[in-house]
């Protein structure tokens, strides 16, 4: 790779990742299998939150969100959908809500979550992010709700992940 690539980069204000998956978003979102193939995608570049294979049907800046099948590999010994796979469903569409609206050259950290388990998850679910949209340059907590409901519309957990938002660090 020239030196001259990154250059490009920063000026189309891609140098980040959050950067870079809104505009991934926004390129299939509206295509075909779109949403599926940013989902996946998605999943290889944020490993963990890939284990539920999680499905994004919306985001902007601020809010997204995100769906999750009931399978096997995320349930608990009492048929029901197991605690972390709700924390890793909740965590990323918070993520994905607070970092599609990030400045340029700033990047973002969890150092807290609280959640709240209102009832067994059971059947399809859809986590519902909502975050403020930063507009600083200097280093600053955030708390984000994320509720997930099931297909009944009632909500099986409520999320409030704390993040800490601050600049990338010089290279």
């Amino acid at each position: 790779m020239t030196s001259a690539a990154p250059a490009k980069r920063e000026q189309v204000g891609h140098s980040n990742p959050t950067g870079r998956i809104l505009a991934m978003w926004r390129r299939l979102h509206g295509v075909p299998a779109g949403p599926l193939l940013f989902s996946f995608l998605l999943g290889r570049l944020v490993r963990y939150s890939g284990t539920v294979r999680p499905r994004v049907v919306k985001l902007e800046p601020g809010r997204s969100t995100v769906k999750m099948r009931d399978r096997a590999r995320v349930r608990n010994h009492l048929r029901s959908v197991h605690a972390t796979a709700l924390v890793t469903l909740g965590e990323l569409a918070s993520g994905l809500a607070l970092i599609s609206g990030l400045p340029p050259r700033m990047r973002a950290i969890v150092t807290g979550l609280d959640i709240e388990y209102k009832k067994k998850a059971r059947g399809d679910l859809t986590a519902l992010g909502r975050a403020p949209v930063p507009d600083a340059s200097e280093q600053r907590e955030y708390e984000v709700a994320a509720s997930i409901v099931d297909e009944t519309g009632d909500e099986v957990a409520a999320l409030r992940v704390h993040w800490l938002v601050g600049p990338e660090r010089s290279k």
